[in-house]
């Protein structure tokens, strides 16, 4: 998993509460299980005019002009700024995979449902919650600057404005451990490699009985 430690770019504001992750990557595309090539199927149902299908050429597709994403202003946007409820409705991971692939490094709102904001933070997605008056600021402020860019900083936990405003966000220890070193759950369990073998090899001495017929 690519660590996180700093991260700048450019805010696309999301003004819908409740999106939930059959909006974020559409069922059809959960066949996959690579993790990669899902950003062209972020948000497909908004995102298009016309129905999409795996092994699709996204290129030849009708692009909806009026979705945020699809506007000029927001093409390289990294952050992304929602409300309320963000990620609600099933536990597919597919829906970070998507935010990943497309681009997306941050998620900020006021609330994000509980397995979505686990499942980002298991892939690298920094979901950062800010209170709801901050949130409706920071709206305001992208929908009237074009080019309206943050800066956030994990280790720091602040998420900081052009003009210098400093917004602090929480974050549980161990998981920002996690995404400053850029641990997922292999990575995190091979930490303790050596203390595994140790166990095993404690385990066949101890009751090797449970071990006939895999050695061979």
């Amino acid at each position: 998993m690519e660590r996180f430690t700093e991260f700048s770019g450019l805010v696309a504001p999301m003004n819908r509460a409740n999106v939930d992750t059959d909006a974020i990557i559409a069922k059809q595309y959960l066949k996959s299980i690579k993790r990669t090539g899902f950003g062209p199927n972020l948000f497909d149902d908004w995102r298009y005019l016309d129905p999409g299908e795996p092994g699709q050429d996204h290129t030849k597709r009708r692009v909806n002009p009026d979705f945020v994403l699809n506007q000029e202003r927001y093409r390289d946007a990294r952050i992304l700024l929602a409300r309320e409820n963000f990620g609600c409705g099933s536990s597919r991971e597919h829906a970070p995979w998507a935010f990943l692939d497309y681009g997306f490094r941050v998620l900020i709102a006021p609330s994000f449902a509980d397995i979505f904001y686990n499942n980002c933070l298991k892939n690298g997605l920094l979901p950062v919650v800010l209170p709801s008056a901050a949130v409706e600021k920071l709206f305001a402020r992208v929908e009237s600057t074009p080019g309206y860019r943050l800066s956030v900083d994990l280790q720091a936990q602040t998420v900081t404005t052009p003009d210098g405003e400093t917004l602090s966000f929480e974050i549980d220890p161990a998981r920002k451990h996690r995404l400053l070193n850029g641990l997922d759950d292999i990575e995190l369990t091979l930490q303790h490699a050596d203390d595994i073998r140790a166990y095993e090899t404690r385990r066949r001495e101890q009751a090797p009985w449970l071990f006939l017929g895999f050695d061979a």
